[in-house]
C-alpha cells in the first residue's frame, strides 16, 4: 500500500455523486409507483402498495448486512492490498444472497401471515397488498444478491458501476410500472410485475459489470472462499449488522402499522410522506457510502490520519446536502404531495404533517453519517448496541406520544429515534479513533 493516501473533496465527490444520482431514481420509482395507483382515485391501492412494499423491503433489508458488511470488509482488504480476499468476498456475498433469497421464497406464507396478523389495515388494502407481494417475492434472490454486488463495488470506489446498475434497473421499473399498471390497466399487480422483471434484470447487469473477477481464480477457490477464520469474522460482523437492521426495520414497520390505526386516508398520507424520508436517506447514502469506503481503506492501510480526514470530509458534504433537502422540502413539498395523489383528503392529510419532513434531514444527518463511518470500520458491535438503545427509546416515546398527539406523536417518535441513534454513535466515535491509533498510523495528504 502506498505510504500517502490522497483524500480530497474531489475524491469524496467522485465516490458520492454517482451514488446520489443512482439513488435519485429510487424515490422517483416510489413516486411513480404511488402515482400510478394514485390515479385510480382511491386510498386503498396507495395503502396496499405502501404496505406490500414496506413488508417485503423490510424483510429484504434485514439482509442489508450483506451490502454493509461486504463494503466494510472489502474496503479493508483493498486498503491492505489483499486482492485474493477482495475476490473471495465477492463469491461469499453472492452465495449468501442467493441462499437468503430462496429462504424468503420458501417462507413467504409465514411472512405474509405474520405481517397481516399484526396489521389492522382494512380488508380492501390487505387483499391488494397480498396480490402485490405474492408476485414481487419471487425476485428476492436477485434483490439480496445485488446488495452484495453493490457493497463490493462501493468498497473499491466503483460507484459509477453502481450508478449504471441502479439507473438501468429503476429506469426499467418506472417504464414497466407505467405501462403495465396504467396502459394495460393491471394496477397494483402491474406495479409488482414491473419490479420483479427489473430486479432480475438488475442482477444480470451487475454480474456483467463485475465480469473481471470471473477471469481470476480466487472467487472460485474453495480454500479462500471458505477460509474458517475469515468466515467467522464475516459472520460476527454480519450478525451484529443483522441485529441492527432488524431493530431499525422494526421501527419503520411499526411506524406504518401504527399509522394504519388512523384509517386508510392517514395511512396513504403517511406513505406519501415516507417518500420524502426516502429521498433524504438516498441522498445521504452517497456520502455515507463514501465514508464506508474511505474509512475502511484507511483502517486496512493502518492510516489513522486518513481515517479522521475521511470522517471530516464526508460529514461536511453530508450536512450540506441535508440543509439543501430541508429547504427544498419546505419550498416544494406541497407540490410534490399534490403530484402523488388526486384524493383531496389524502392531499390535505399529507400537507398537515409536511413540517416533519423538513425537520427530518437536519435531525437525522448524524445517524446516517455515523452509520457509514462505523460500517467502514466494521465496528459493528457498537452499531448493534446503540441501535438497541435507540429502539427502546423509540417505543418508549412513540406509544405515549401517539396516545396524546395521534399521528403527530407517531412522527415525533420517528424523529426522536434519529436523534438518539446519531447521539449514541457520536458518543462511541472517540473509541473508534483510539482503536485505529492502536494499530498504527500513516500520513495522509490533504488538499
Amino acid at each position: 500500500m502506498a505510504e500517502t493516501v490522497q483524500l480530497t473533496h474531489r475524491r469524496v465527490l467522485a465516490i458520492a455523486l454517482p451514488i446520489v444520482l443512482s439513488n435519485a431514481t429510487v424515490p422517483i420509482l416510489g413516486v411513480v409507483d404511488t402515482g400510478v395507483v394514485g390515479q385510480l382515485g382511491e386510498a386503498a391501492p396507495i395503502g396496499a402498495v405502501g404496505i406490500g412494499a414496506i413488508v417485503l423491503s423490510s424483510v429484504y433489508w434485514i439482509f442489508g448486512f450483506l451490502r454493509m458488511g461486504t463494503t466494510g470488509l472489502t474496503s479493508q482488504a483493498a486498503g491492505a492490498n489483499d486482492g485474493q480476499e477482495v475476490d473471495a468476498l465477492f463469491a461469499r456475498a453472492l452465495l449468501i444472497g442467493f441462499t437468503a433469497g430462496v429462504a424468503i421464497i420458501v417462507s413467504q406464507a409465514l411472512i405474509f401471515e405474520g405481517a397481516f396478523g399484526i396489521s389492522p389495515a382494512s380488508a380492501a388494502v390487505e387483499s391488494l397488498a397480498r396480490d402485490y407481494m405474492v408476485i414481487r417475492v419471487w425476485s428476492a434472490p436477485a434483490t439480496i444478491a445485488l446488495y452484495g454486488i453493490t457493497g463490493w463495488l462501493i468498497a473499491q470506489e466503483r460507484t459509477r458501476a453502481v450508478l449504471v446498475i441502479q439507473v438501468g434497473m429503476n429506469g426499467a421499473n418506472i417504464a414497466l410500472s407505467y405501462y403495465l399498471g396504467l396502459e394495460l390497466g393491471w394496477g397494483v399487480t402491474g406495479v409488482a410485475w414491473a419490479t420483479f422483471i427489473a430486479e432480475w434484470g438488475g442482477l444480470a447487469l451487475g454480474l456483467w459489470l463485475c465480469r473481471g473477477v470471473f477471469g481470476r481464480t480466487a472467487w472460485r477457490t474453495a480454500a479462500l472462499v471458505f477460509d474458517l477464520v475469515r468466515l467467522k469474522h464475516m459472520a460476527l460482523v454480519n450478525t451484529d449488522i443483522l441485529i441492527r437492521s432488524v431493530l431499525l426495520q422494526a421501527i419503520f414497520v411499526s411506524f406504518l402499522l401504527y399509522g394504519a390505526d388512523f384509517g386508510d386516508v392517514q395511512l396513504a398520507a403517511n406513505q406519501i410522506l415516507m417518500q420524502f424520508l426516502y429521498v433524504t436517506a438516498y441522498a445521504m447514502d452517497g456520502f455515507a457510502f463514501a465514508a464506508e469506503a474511505l474509512v475502511g481503506q484507511a483502517l486496512g492501510a493502518r492510516a489513522r490520519s486518513a481515517l479522521r480526514r475521511s470522517v471530516i470530509l464526508t460529514c461536511f458534504w453530508g450536512a450540506a446536502i441535508c440543509v439543501v433537502l430541508a429547504i427544498c422540502f419546505a419550498l416544494f413539498g406541497g407540490i410534490a404531495v399534490d403530484l402523488m395523489s388526486k384524493s383531496p383528503e389524502v392531499r390535505a392529510a399529507a400537507r398537515l404533517f409536511l413540517p416533519y419532513m423538513v425537520a427530518a434531514p437536519i435531525v437525522g444527518v448524524a445517524a446516517w453519517m455515523f452509520d457509514g463511518i462505523f460500517i467502514g470500520a466494521t465496528q459493528t458491535k457498537d452499531m448493534r448496541n446503540m441501535m438497541i438503545i435507540s429502539t427502546v427509546v423509540y417505543f418508549a416515546s412513540v406509544i405515549p406520544l401517539m396516545a396524546v398527539f395521534g399521528n403527530h406523536g407517531l412522527w415525533l417518535g420517528m424523529l426522536i429515534s434519529f436523534v438518539v441513534r446519531g447521539a449514541t454513535l457520536g458518543w462511541k466515535y472517540p473509541g473508534l479513533e483510539a482503536a485505529a491509533d492502536a494499530t498504527g498510523s500513516k500520513p495522509v495528504a490533504a488538499s
